[in-house]
């Protein structure tokens, strides 16, 4: 059984939404964020020494011990490779080197701004001026996944892998405060048809709070 340590409104919904795509077996165990800092709770340094979320813990019956797993990129690789390969890499060369670039490009370099924006606008002054330059950033990357959705239905091709699991979190983020709206219509199409998944909707029923669906 695997067990999903998943903090409420965070990169862990990801991992509850893979699960249900994959029919995978699996266990929840919920924390709450401090309203004041909004960070993870310490009972998550119990898990695994950085204290953060996602974290799987996989009673594996073919290991003598539960293996723990952090980073929500290993963790989504992990799940693929437990449940044979299914919406892994597809067996197009193209198609498979699409689905590695994104997998890696989600948070590799499309988190991180958005990342810099939320804390800005906790900024108060400063912030706000600090925000006008990081906007642009941001906008180049919502121009190039627009470009890439409006030639394909999904990240990789023509059928969901788990590259679009890995870019569901940084786009709804967008979509929240990163300026993602009805200007790039593929882009919102995708969400939409993301949302609109019934393992979509069970991961969300299952998780509890998420702001950004």
């Amino acid at each position: 059984m695997i067990t999903v340590h998943h903090l409420e409104n965070s990169r862990s919904q990801r991992v509850l939404w893979l699960l249900e795509e994959l029919g995978l077996r699996y266990e929840i165990k919920r924390y709450e964020r401090n309203p004041k800092t909004m960070l993870a709770p310490p009972e998550l340094r119990a898990v695994h020494p950085l204290g953060k979320s996602p974290v799987i813990v996989d009673a594996d019956p073919d290991s003598d011990t539960p293996r723990t797993v952090a980073e929500t990129g290993a963790i989504i690789e992990y799940l693929v490779e437990k449940a044979d390969g299914r919406l892994g890499a597809p067996a197009h060369r193209e198609s498979a080197l699409r689905y590695r670039h994104f997998m890696h490009y989600a948070e590799g370099s499309l988190m991180p701004p958005l990342l810099v924006k939320l804390v800005l606008m906790r900024v108060p002054i400063f912030g706000k001026a600090a925000q006008k330059k990081i906007q642009p950033m941001i906008d180049v990357h919502l121009d190039f996944v627009e470009a890439e959705l409006a030639s394909r239905p999904w990240f990789a091709g023509d059928a969901m892998t788990a590259a679009d699991v890995m870019m569901s979190f940084p786009l709804e983020a967008a979509r929240s405060r990163g300026g993602l709206d009805a200007s790039r219509p593929a882009t919102i199409a995708w969400l939409d048809k993301v949302h609109a998944r019934p393992a979509y909707q069970t991961a969300l029923a299952k998780g509890g709070p998420y702001a950004y669906a």
